[in-house]
């Protein structure tokens, strides 16, 4: 955990999970499309058998493998570094940026409302949470994937100290 994040008298963290803004959707629909037409040239390679076929499919998997494996480089290196990341505490949450800098911080006792918007089609999947406080505007990040870790831990949390959707 960064050390810049336990210091907001919210208690011991909970649990720290990775989110993301609108750069980290359109990086998912990128790379899931990018995916999705390597596929489609290795089943077209298969049925035509073009002319060096072997070699075309060699460099196709290899940029799938390349891609697969960047995107699993950089979750452990956001998740070492701190960066972009939710922290839960028994207290409130804390939401941090690019650099790992806390962007949000939020007391249990602060929040009126927890919005939540489910999205999961082909390119992209995500939950997109909206924490409304008085007095400070809205908080809003995203947890990537059909079914993110931070989903449940979060809407319990919440729910747990009257912040219910």
């Amino acid at each position: 955990m960064r050390p810049g994040v336990s210091g907001f008298g919210l208690g011991e963290v909970c649990g720290d999970y990775a989110v993301a803004g609108v750069g980290g959707a359109l990086a998912q629909t990128g790379r899931r499309a990018l995916m999705m037409l390597c596929l489609a040239l290795l089943v077209l390679l298969v049925v035509k058998q073009p002319t060096a076929a072997l070699t075309k499919g060699v460099v196709v998997t290899g940029i799938a493998f390349a891609v697969w494996g960047l995107t699993r480089a950089w979750g452990l290196v956001s998740a070492r570094l701190g960066l972009r990341r939710c922290y839960l505490f028994p207290g409130g949450l804390v939401v941090t940026d690019l650099f790992g800098r806390p962007r949000g911080v939020v007391a249990w006792s602060e929040v009126t409302a927890l919005n939540v918007m489910v999205t999961r089609s082909l390119l992209m999947a995500f939950h997109r949470f909206e924490v409304d406080r008085r007095g400070a505007g809205r908080l809003a990040f995203l947890a990537m994937g059909m079914q993110p870790a931070l989903a449940e831990p979060l809407l319990s949390r919440a729910a747990a100290n009257g912040a219910g959707r």
